[in-house]
């Protein structure tokens, strides 16, 4: 594993990224390591306690939580999103072809927890290049430090789907949706929820949507990488760019679901670590093996696939990095070795942050892998030889 510090330092030498952590467990073997800076301008070195903002990997979390309501009986895949949260009884859709907001129709059939889990709600993203997303932006939706969860969520119920529910795959809001249902469904914050639920079974002492004042040295940086000039910059703060979402340090008041957590390799790890078992490491079941199963397999149908996610300012990817996968609840899940060169392994799955966060769970190699860093629109070179050099290790 020498050489993944070589390669990454090559891409630190090279301006692509300042500092990168990685933590890999395989059957039992612990292997973690870092290099680079956690700061470029202070030159501060990486530690291996750094705090990062792990964004969309903050959704896995939220997908589990949720799995615990359905394996509890508090809730069904089936219910329809209206039934916790009656502000989305109204909902309209976006009539097809059109790009004007107000140019809607009523929907046929009202989105489910299944939809929402699976990004087939009919919901979209700021970044993404469609009218609903758009008027996302256009609202401010999820662009504020200091609005809950709830007023997010009562922001959204008044806009349209961009299409009928169950019709097609598009990486949405729906997890943030899904976060509004736990607080509905508990009677409770999504802070407490999610730490009575994960973090203290985990033992995920340093994951939470606020950083103490004692813990902010900690923190990593937040750059964005310059493809035309080839160097790290400070975020683009473009307002329609992923980067420009509320993502305070230290609010006691924030949640999310999409977004919004803070972490470290280590306590990510130990989330990975579950999802090999649905168990801590006491044998406290977090998920059954009949939920967990159901989830890390892939559940849309193959008319929604290959699925991508562009940004509203990408024409045409150079290359679609979800071409072998399909998508349970809550996770990529491979599909098809021979997209992905025959790296990787079937069953295998995962997901990753805006800020080129990424992890891997593989139960038939009882492996899990975790890659942290902090850069926005990083290339995908990181991902993909960290990926490839795990699977060289195990052919």
């Amino acid at each position: 594993m020498k050489n993944l510090n070589l390669k990454f330092q090559q891409h630190i030498d090279n301006g692509l990224y300042q500092g990168i952590e990685w933590k890999i467990i395989y059957k039992g073997e612990v292997y973690h390591d870092k290099v680079g800076y956690s700061d470029l301008s202070s030159k501060t070195p990486l530690e291996p306690n750094s705090l990062y903002r792990i964004w969309s990997m903050t959704k896995p979390i939220i997908s589990v939580v949720i799995l615990q309501l359905v394996q509890e009986n508090k809730i069904k895949l089936d219910d329809p999103i209206k039934k916790y949260l009656p502000v989305f009884e109204n909902l309209k859709v976006l009539k097809e072809n059109s790009n004007s907001i107000s140019d809607t129709q009523d929907i046929k059939n009202h989105p489910t927890i299944k939809d929402l889990l699976l990004h087939t709600a009919g919901f979209s993203y700021n970044f993404l290049n469609d009218p609903v997303g758009e008027e996302y932006h256009n609202v401010g939706l999820f662009n504020s430090d200091h609005s809950t969860l709830e007023d997010e969520i009562n922001l959204l119920a008044t806009l349209p789907l961009l299409y009928e529910p169950n019709t097609r795959w598009l990486y949405s809001v729906s997890v943030d949706v899904l976060a509004r249902i736990i607080e509905v469904v508990c009677n409770s914050n999504l802070q407490e929820e999610l730490k009575e639920r994960i973090f203290d079974p985990l033992e995920m002492e340093d994951t939470s949507f606020a950083v103490t004042k004692e813990n902010q040295p900690r923190l990593v940086s937040s750059y964005h990488y310059d493809a035309e000039n080839k160097k790290l910059i400070d975020p683009i703060t473009h307002p329609r760019k992923i980067s420009n979402y509320g993502y305070p340090i230290n609010k006691s008041s924030f949640a999310r679901g999409g977004i919004g957590l803070y972490s470290t390799a280590n306590d990510y790890s130990k989330f990975a670590q579950m999802l090999l078992s649905g168990k801590n490491i006491n044998q406290k079941i977090i998920l059954s093996q009949d939920i967990l199963k159901s989830a890390t397999t892939n559940q849309i149908s193959n008319s929604y696939l290959p699925y991508e996610i562009k940004n509203f300012d990408v024409e045409r990817l150079e290359e679609n990095v979800f071409e072998p996968y399909g998508w349970g609840y809550g996770f990529r899940v491979m599909m098809d070795l021979k997209k992905s060169n025959d790296y990787g392994s079937i069953g295998e799955f995962g997901w990753a942050g805006a800020a080129s966060t990424y992890f891997l769970v593989d139960p038939k190699n009882e492996l899990t892998a975790v890659l942290m860093t902090q850069v926005f629109e990083g290339d995908i070179i990181l991902y993909k030889e960290f990926f490839q050099s795990i699977y060289e290790k195990l052919k």
